[in-house]
């Protein structure tokens, strides 16, 4: 099923808004004035950074002014967000952010609300994540993992965990599934795969890209993923809201923002076209390479979005007794 396809039955509340973004792209007369600065608050390499160097050549060619890319690393994404939130109101500077910018409110004190302080543009991109466990480990479906966690009493059932929304996942399924499980960090996914495969640690929530060799390969069994549909390169994999616990969804994503109180019309041109960029077809394919789910979505749709995610990762931090530490 092509990508854009399933993109309009997973989230047809975002493509029935179509008409008014379109609309919204021949608002901002005289927008933009001057290039403008897509920071990305991450190291070059990732889906972010991919996203925001894809799109930024259609935008530049649309707009008749650079759209320069700028890396801005560090505090897991925190210090070129806040470079954002300072920045001048008028559409000239927007980052592409990821899941982080909600999650990063349930582990750091931030310099910024994650809400207040930013208008939201449009969402770009969508990745599940998926649950595996190593070949040697009994259970093979969501079901047998919680029949195996209960029986063996709170803790005995350990998973990895990273940072971001690949720990807060499991809790979130722990905490649904009234279970306890016991937490093994690691500096990153690859770290923890190793351990994993060897039944040292039992089970881990990872991105499909990032697992999905060892899925393949056997070395991993996949128990679910977590989209609202199965994952294109798992579609004998069931996602979790199906094979266990309706409602249940975790991914990590792209988005567009930038600093609050950009003027309407410059925000609704900004979205127009930044989600017909994410959406042209070599865009589409690149992403697809990347086991990323190409979107569009309207300002509010994005603010609501990002509100709603805010809550469901920073209740399972709380529940979990995380507390937010100073960032940095």
């Amino acid at each position: 099923m092509p990508i854009t396809r399933r993109a309009a039955l997973a989230a047809p509340a975002l493509l029935a808004a179509r008409p008014l973004l379109a609309q919204g792209s021949n608002q901002g007369s005289g927008f933009p004035s001057r290039a403008v600065r897509m920071v990305v608050p991450y190291t070059p390499g990732g889906v972010s950074d991919i996203t925001a160097r894809l799109i930024a050549e259609p935008l530049a060619a649309q707009w008749g002014q650079p759209v320069p890319v700028e890396n801005r690393a560090g505090a897991d994404g925190i210090i070129g967000t806040e470079v954002v939130a300072k920045s001048a109101p008028d559409g000239h500077t927007l980052a592409l952010v990821s899941v982080g910018h909600p999650v990063n409110a349930a582990f750091y004190r931030l310099p910024y609300d994650t809400m207040r302080d930013f208008s939201f543009v449009t969402l770009t991109t969508k990745t599940p994540l998926v649950l595996v466990a190593g070949k040697g480990f009994q259970a093979s479906t969501p079901a047998e993992l919680v029949a195996r966690a209960k029986a063996g009493g709170p803790g005995s059932v350990t998973f990895a965990g990273t940072s971001g929304v690949v720990r807060l996942a499991p809790l979130l399924f722990a905490q649904r599934a009234e279970i306890e499980m016991t937490y093994v960090p690691y500096r990153g996914s690859t770290q923890a795969h190793p351990d994993l495969m060897a039944g040292r640690v039992d089970v881990m929530f990872d991105t499909v890209p990032a697992a999905l060799a060892h899925i393949q390969s056997g070395s991993f069994k996949a128990l679910a993923t977590t989209g609202a549909a199965r994952a294109p390169q798992l579609p004998d994999v069931p996602t979790l809201g199906e094979a266990f616990m309706p409602g249940f969804e975790a991914s990590t994503w792209g988005m567009v923002i930038g600093p609050a109180g950009i003027p309407e019309a410059v925000l609704n041109k900004l979205s127009a076209d930044c989600g017909a960029a994410v959406m042209r077809p070599d865009v589409v394919a690149r992403h697809a390479t990347l086991g990323a789910e190409v979107i569009r979505s309207t300002p509010e749709e994005t603010r609501r979005f990002v509100q709603a995610e805010l809550e469901k990762w920073g209740d399972a931090a709380r529940k979990a007794g995380i507390q937010p530490q100073q960032a940095g």
